[in-house]
């Protein structure tokens, strides 16, 4: 489960910009998901959407899609697989994106309503090239289904750390393999990476896994940013990028961050130019808070 409902969210959005933005229809989408499904893509899930989408219905005209209520239901492992990774410490927004679009979802009054209020871009959907499209949403669904990975895998690998479990992430790619809802041909790739390199941090940085996801990123990003322009979410989409940008990046503005914390809390922090835990007097309103060892206790 530390991926699925990720995978699953990640599958909904590409759904939404196939259909929303380039017009796709149910039948072509089925064909699309079925060509995928041939390729690195390859998986349980893309399998099963194809056949959802290309499905008649028998009480009515056209696709059952199409009458499927939009509220997804929860039986709360994706809760617990959120709360495990604030437990470790362990970043998994893809994860969390997936969670917090299914509480939406459920609030299906509410956003009648608001449907009602609130307005998108008043410029409509941008014209976009289908092909290109098609071959972006296929770039970018990889490398996100990839960093969905990462951060399962990831929450599992502290989980290990912490209580001393020895667990062989690449026997969990390989177990996933045989049957699970999660199976998919990328696990192939995940088993061999950390097979490579059991001491793996990241699958992110595994070399053929970096390859691809620098190779793929502008159409990962040109995904989104239509998603942003059309007044479509893509929340999970979103957030796999974001994981990706923050996770490449030598320095992030956390500086600043710790620097509020020690303002408004005296948190203290550490430099880059020397050891040592400080404590900066920021203005006429802050005093000298003596050892400042009790500031940091409690950090985690």
């Amino acid at each position: 489960m530390v991926s699925n409902m990720g995978t699953l969210q990640l599958i909904g959005e590409v759904y939404d910009l196939l259909k929303n933005v380039c017009g796709v229809s149910n039948d072509e989408m089925a064909q699309i998901f079925e060509e995928w499904n041939k390729g690195e893509l390859e998986s349980y899930l893309i399998e099963i959407t194809a056949k959802i989408l290309a499905k008649k219905d028998d009480l009515a005209d056209g696709y059952v899609i199409d009458y499927i209520l939009d509220q997804t239901g929860m039986k709360g492992t994706g809760r617990w697989t959120v709360q495990e990774a604030a437990e470790q410490s362990v970043a998994a927004p893809v994860i969390a994106a997936a969670l917090d679009s299914r509480y939406i979802s459920g609030r299906k009054e509410e956003r009648v309503a608001a449907s009602k209020i609130l307005k998108g871009p008043s410029d409509g959907v941008p014209t976009v090239d289908k092909a290109q499209l098609i071959s972006d949403l296929q770039a970018a669904l990889y490398c996100a289904k990839v960093t969905s990975y990462a951060q399962g895998l990831g929450i599992i690998k502290a989980a290990s750390e912490k209580n001393e479990w020895n667990v062989d992430l690449s026997l969990c790619a390989k177990m996933w393999r045989g049957g699970c809802i999660i199976r998919a041909d990328l696990l192939n790739k995940i088993n061999t990476a950390f097979e490579k390199n059991v001491d793996l941090p990241n699958l992110l940085v595994d070399p053929g896994f970096a390859e691809e996801l620098n190779a793929r990123q502008l159409a990962w990003r040109r995904v989104v940013s239509l998603g942003v322009a059309s007044g479509i979410s893509t929340p999970a989409l979103s957030a796999s990028l974001g994981y990706f940008d923050q996770y490449r990046r030598e320095r992030l503005p956390a500086n600043l961050i710790q620097g509020q914390r020690d303002f408004f809390g005296g948190h203290t922090y550490q430099r880059t130019d020397r050891e040592g835990t400080f404590h900066t007097l920021w203005d006429d309103t802050h005093k000298d808070i003596g050892d400042l060892t009790g500031r940091t206790a409690g950090e985690l």
